[in-house]
């Protein structure tokens, strides 16, 4: 049986699309706000608790977990509905975490008291708690679950945490100041950023050496105020796109040479990053401006602002389709 155009057309108006979405922290609002990815506005706005940095969604994108770090607690939201389900453990002044990929264990960074804690978010219980260097803030995990990153400010290092005994088995030096840490190239190689170190540390994953050091400059601008922190990579991990702080830019790397090929004008103290479904749009968080910058990747150029509340943080991608 044939279905007429006007009935597909009806259908369709009575369940529109959903259009895919990013969440930011502000963390001098206690709330997040939702970015409609389609409109490019703010759609939502929901209370958390105090001072919400880190943010990231299970991997079914049921809930989505927020460090509100002055609450001393990793908040479970229902994403459909903005409502706090309930409060996980996670140690004083939780910053950043990561999902593990079981997306069962979250390993979170507590910066006052040296530790890497692991909660089971299905129990609600502490499973583990690591001591690792001074102030701990950058977290990552391997594609294969098998290692977990804490980067220490204080004592310029990266911590590599067996996840399945959940002690450490190497440390290595950073530059000053690691904030933020990814592993790339399907989990070959680990990236550090160091803020005031200036630089991005490359390490071979196999054995923890370092391999590479990105280091960044911009014309007119002093090399004091170019502080990388947050980074992406883009499709197929061909580049890296770096937040380089109170310079006000982002650096887009290559990932094979780890020159520094660009760099992209955005807002004020660009922090975080997200990018939408394709990788097409990269949605940085500029937190003195108090505002969200849309980069086309393609041309590497700023498309628009959305303002968002007081010193946006974070930034974590929803699929809605």
């Amino acid at each position: 049986m044939r279905i007429s155009t006007l009935a597909v057309i009806a259908a369709m108006a009575a369940h529109p699309a959903l259009a895919d979405e990013i969440w930011v922290t502000n963390e001098k609002d206690d709330t997040v706000s939702v970015i409609d990815i389609e409109t490019m506005e703010v759609s939502h706005t929901y209370e958390t608790g105090e001072r919400p940095r880190g943010i990231t969604f299970s991997h079914d994108y049921k809930y989505v977990y927020i460090c509100a770090s002055d609450s001393d607690a990793v908040q479970v939201m229902d994403p459909a509905t903005g409502e706090i389900l309930h409060d996980l453990p996670s140690g004083e002044d939780p910053e950043q975490f990561v999902l593990h990929p079981d997306n069962k264990h979250l390993y979170i960074a507590n910066e006052d008291d040296a530790i890497t804690t692991v909660v089971d978010v299905e129990t609600r219980k502490v499973i583990a708690q690591i001591d690792v260097g001074i102030e701990p803030e950058g977290m990552a995990v391997s594609p294969d679950g098998k290692i977990a990153i804490t980067t220490s400010e204080t004592t310029n290092m990266a911590h590599w945490i067996d996840t399945e005994t959940q002690e450490l088995f190497a440390n290595t030096l950073v530059d000053s100041r690691p904030r933020h840490a990814e592993f790339v190239k399907d989990g070959a190689e680990m990236w550090v950023s160091a803020e005031i170190g200036g630089s991005i540390s490359v390490f071979d994953t196999a054995t923890q050496t370092e391999k590479a050091k990105i280091r960044f400059e911009l014309p007119n601008i002093h090399p004091d105020r170019i502080q990388p922190v947050g980074f992406e990579l883009g499709e197929g991990d061909k580049f890296a796109y770096v937040a380089l702080g109170p310079s006000n830019h982002l650096a887009v790397v290559n990932a094979e040479t780890y020159e520094v090929e660009d760099y992209i004008l955005v807002g004020r103290r660009v922090w975080h990053m997200a990018f939408n479904a394709d990788k097409s749009r990269l949605f940085t968080t500029n937190g003195i401006s108090g505002d969200v910058t849309v980069v086309d990747v393609a041309k590497r150029k700023a498309l628009k602002t959305i303002k968002v509340g007081r010193f946006p943080w974070g930034a974590a991608f929803r699929p809605t389709n």
